[in-house]
């Protein structure tokens, strides 16, 4: 049976678009990292453990692991204009509670609204670009959201820090109720009513199998972090999310009508630009959480001075994503820039492991500007390769895969190297790395680790260059949209 064709798309000015989506993906992206410098401060109000504090961050990110794809799949159901409308007012009422929670239990069911009303908004944000605006514009506009989401990550920790020493963390989330509230009819205004999408059914059994099997496995890497892969919580929840991974796979193989279209698994680009995403994502996520840490623990900052090191990195970020943007539509050079990025990032993780670990701060803050320089690169014109390989019909599908694997690196790296950073630290002696002089040998460990995962990255990425390929011989045909 074959898929409706995708109805035509309202036309909306580039610019009236990005103003709306861009603020919904800082302020969502933000959301995700913004209580990490103030967990300690939750901890002692509520007098709870670390580990049980922790849930205030795992709660959000199991939501986007089980929410992601099944965003992706709606989207090509239902229209923009309506689901935003939706999962925004869901994250207000999520930032509500947690502003107003008495207990540590009610901050944490906060936290899991705020992450099932956000979870929508990745994806919604790139399915807006691909299906509102033209082939060239759509590359320029998937720049900006990126840009927004990197800011997003960077600014989570120091908008934390600042606001949690000076206002209290509860101000962190009347902050975050407001924007949302506000953005609501800003995006009812710039987005127009769509006809509805693809009727077809598909099956819900494997996306409860798909949302289940991601949110065991980042669960069982998060318990990880507090006292190793020996906790039956740990290794159970791996092993069961494994098996529920086996069993989607199954399903999606004999179902009438998979959850996951299986096209999107034999198409080498888009597997290439999911696997690059989970790791540079993995790593730079891992880098901006263990980065404040370093700077508390061994440099001896507040978090408010320490949240300050993190400022360069999503400055150029935000300038350079839109810049990678426009030469993902070109198509020329992709695949060497993309490298380059990954190779930046590297060399940002390597400069981390060798000098910056434990010495100035500055220096430290030099090392996040060339890891979210590079990363602009990476994370634009991977989502950019997407954009260009995906069928109009399975945008939605291939789009809520892509940012689930984007959101799992973004949850499994800072839990890995977290629980790496406590294994080293206990086991105490000089760095791995003979070039490294400091007195934060573990810390030295870790970035070096990280360097290494980034050299892994660069081989799925070098396969992207198929994506280009396409794009600048048969270009996918984007519905007419007007763009300023």
């Amino acid at each position: 049976m074959s898929s409706a064709p995708e109805p035509p798309a309202p036309a909306v000015p580039m610019r009236r678009l990005l103003l709306v989506l861009v603020p919904a993906m800082l302020l969502n992206i933000t959301a995700a990292d913004m209580v990490s410098l103030v967990l300690p401060r939750i901890s002692e109000q509520f007098t709870a453990s670390t580990a049980q504090v922790a849930w205030v961050v795992t709660g959000f990110l199991l939501m986007f692991a089980v929410g992601v794809p099944f965003y992706g799949r709606v989207a090509d159901r239902y229209g923009l204009r309506r689901l935003f409308t939706v999962v925004l007012a869901i994250f207000a009422v999520g930032s509500l509670i947690s502003a107003l929670s008495p207990s540590l239990p009610i901050l944490v069911f906060g936290r899991i609204v705020m992450g099932l009303g956000g979870a929508a908004v990745p994806v919604l944000a790139i399915v807006a670009v691909m299906r509102l605006l033209p082939g060239d514009k759509a590359a320029v506009g998937v720049g900006f959201v990126s840009a927004a989401a990197g800011v997003g990550t960077a600014a989570g920790p120091a908008m934390g820090g600042i606001v949690g020493e000076f206002l209290g963390w509860p101000a962190l989330f009347w902050i975050m109720a407001a924007g949302a509230l506000i953005l609501i009819p800003a995006v009812r205004r710039a987005i127009a009513e769509e006809p509805p999408g693809d009727p077809g059914p598909f099956d819900l059994a494997g996306g409860v199998l798909l949302g289940l099997a991601a949110g065991l496995l980042l669960f069982g890497v998060t318990e990880s972090e507090g006292g190793g892969f020996s906790r039956p919580s740990s290794w159970g929840s791996i092993l069961g999310g494994v098996v529920l991974a086996g069993l989607f796979a199954w399903r999606n193989r004999v179902a009438a009508h998979p959850f996951v279209p299986p096209s999107l698994f034999g198409n080498r680009a888009y597997v290439a630009a999911v696997l690059t995403v989970f790791t540079a994502m993995a790593v730079n996520l891992a880098t901006l959480v263990l980065v404040p840490v370093l700077i508390i623990d061994v440099n001896g900052l507040t978090p408010g001075q320490g949240s300050l090191v993190m400022i360069p990195g999503g400055i150029a970020l935000a300038l350079l994503a839109p810049l990678a943007g426009r030469i993902g539509a070109q198509g020329r050079h992709a695949t060497r820039v993309l490298l380059a990025g990954l190779t930046v990032m590297g060399l940002a993780t390597l400069f981390l492991s060798t000098i910056a670990a434990g010495a100035s701060h500055v220096l430290v803050a030099l090392a996040i500007l060339g890891l979210d320089a590079g990363f602009a690169f990476v994370i634009t014109l991977t989502t950019g390769a997407v954009s260009s390989v995906l069928p109009p019909q399975h945008v939605g599908a291939g789009v809520g895969i892509f940012q689930g694997a984007q959101f799992l690196g973004a949850g499994a790296g800072p839990a890995l190297f977290g629980a790496l950073l406590t294994a080293r630290e206990s086991g105490g002696g000089d760095a791995v790395n003979p070039f490294y002089a400091g007195d934060a040998p573990a810390y030295s460990d870790v970035f070096l680790a990280l360097t290494l995962i980034v050299l892994l990255a660069m081989i799925p990425a070098f396969n992207l260059r198929t994506a280009w390929t396409t794009r600048t011989t048969t270009p996918t045909p984007r519905p007419a949209a007007h763009a300023r």
